[in-house]
């Protein structure tokens, strides 16, 4: 098995407003999709894990519970200081966590707790 994950999905209230968040701190554009009455913008990927933001009765954001760290590149600091301005909240500036690199924590735009990781 290559990864644990194959698909993570972000629950959203607005799509509209939470792609433009997540775009604006990634500097990327999501790809809108209707699919068994959810409403998705997918995240860019290729071989590997993929996700979405997601809009459905199903998914409630949320602060508590599983937590999902998005990869922040190179230093997550580019990403982490894109969110305020774009919205979010950071709950948790970056945080060494030893030889695996660094964390943070951030709220976004629907009310989401979302980690970052990177390496340096």
């Amino acid at each position: 098995m290559k990864n644990v994950i194959n698909w993570f999905e972000i629950p959203v209230v607005d799509v509209e407003r939470a792609v433009k968040f997540y775009g604006t701190i990634f500097e990327t554009d999501l790809t809108a999709a209707e699919m068994d009455g959810m409403t998705m913008a997918v995240f860019p990927y290729q071989d590997g894990v993929g996700g979405a933001l997601v809009r459905s009765d199903m998914h409630k954001p949320a602060t508590e519970g599983a937590v999902l760290y998005l990869n922040a590149g190179e230093d997550l600091n580019v990403v982490l200081n894109k969110v305020g301005p774009a919205g979010g909240q950071v709950v948790m500036p970056k945080t060494e966590i030893g030889k695996n690199g660094f964390i943070a924590f951030f709220t976004d735009t629907e009310g989401n707790q979302v980690g970052l990781h990177s390496m340096n």
